[in-house]
């Protein structure tokens, strides 16, 4: 015998909690950094060729709204993956389990992320 639930697909109309935005979050960023790392390593490379290549990188960096755009969004990925992993961890280790306290926990992450984020804006820019 089926029951008959009633079933949601549309994922816009889904009112997530915030420990699940919070992990979401920290897949995302996860996402962001490896792909990043693709940009960085290019960099990286760019610049230990020569001198003019170290220039060139430094250049970019200082001069190019692009380039600070994406070392931006790197470094706030970079914070905000690592906030919400000392989170799991600190979940791992048994605590922050429950719902209230769950809660706490991802608002602290996300807190934490935002303040960050505008703090690595601010040395970036």
């Amino acid at each position: 015998m089926s029951k008959k639930r009633p079933v949601n697909l549309d994922l816009r109309t889904i009112k997530q909690p915030l420990p699940a935005i919070s992990s979401i979050l920290h897949r995302a960023t996860g996402v962001v950094l490896f792909i990043g790392i693709a940009f960085m390593l290019y960099a990286f490379d760019l610049s230990l060729e020569s001198q003019q290549g170290f220039d060139a990188v430094a250049d970019m960096f200082q001069n190019s709204f692009f380039a600070k755009l994406v070392a931006w969004g790197l470094v706030s990925a970079l914070l905000y993956h690592l906030f919400a992993g000392v989170k799991h961890l600190v979940m791992d280790f048994g605590y922050c389990e429950e719902l209230e306290s769950g809660t706490l926990a991802a608002k602290i992450t996300l807190a934490s992320g935002v303040v960050a984020t505008l703090l690595a804006g601010v040395w970036i820019w």
